[in-house]
């Protein structure tokens, strides 16, 4: 099955069996996360793998009482920095030259230039930029689990300062932002499961400017 071929099977699932997806297939899917681009890669935020029962259950009562949410395998929390500070900047600035091996003048001096930048903006307008890395990561983690033939529900319907409270992203510096439920499609409770995927053709998409 060629990578499209996953793609155009995979779909928002509806309905999960409760099947406990295999670890190496979880790590992964993380990895795809991790492996993710950036901007200027700071990899603005964490990820929370919940399999906890009794928080996955809170959890489902705050996201619209979505059955995936305690039905998957693995819940994936996707949580941004509330704000781009100094220590976290230059924690990613010297993890670069730590791994590398070296400085580099020009890497220096764009360090000094988001110092300059971020750290002097509204916490809220720096939330929303980091939350929007996010996006990137979970689209990575969706392919990635569509490849290993793993489930998964995109989900933004949650009360996000509830969830922040439950698992205590405030003292992190975090916020919520995104649910990624894994598992694996119930096929008698799922009404999507047998449903023609809809996009629009490439001719409403598309436009080539030459």
């Amino acid at each position: 099955m060629s990578f499209l071929d996953k793609l155009n099977e995979r779909y928002a699932t509806k309905a999960m069996n409760g099947e406990v997806v295999p670890q190496e297939k979880i790590d992964t899917i993380l990895e795809a996360i991790r492996l993710a681009p950036t901007s200027s890669g700071l990899q603005p935020f964490e990820v929370f793998v919940v399999t906890h029962k009794e928080t996955k259950s809170s959890i489902k009562e705050i996201a619209w009482n979505q059955p995936q949410v305690t039905d998957c395998s693995h819940l994936l929390v996707f949580a941004a920095w509330d704000n781009y500070t100094e220590d976290r900047i230059n924690h990613m600035f010297d993890l670069t030259n730590e791994i590398r091996g070296f400085k580099n003048e020009g890497w220096e001096s764009y360090r000094q230039m988001l110092l300059s930048s971020y750290p002097q903006k509204d916490a809220e307008i720096n939330f929303q930029h980091a939350a929007r890395q996010t996006y990137i990561a979970f689209m990575a983690a969706m392919t990635q689990a569509a490849f290993e033939g793993v489930d998964s529900t995109p989900m933004e319907g949650f009360d996000a300062d509830s969830l922040d409270k439950i698992l205590g992203l405030g003292e992190k510096g975090l916020r919520s932002t995104l649910l990624l439920p894994l598992g694996y499609r119930d096929t008698d409770k799922d009404w999507l499961v047998n449903l023609k995927k809809v996009r629009k053709p490439m001719t409403e998409l598309v436009t080539y400017i030459s």
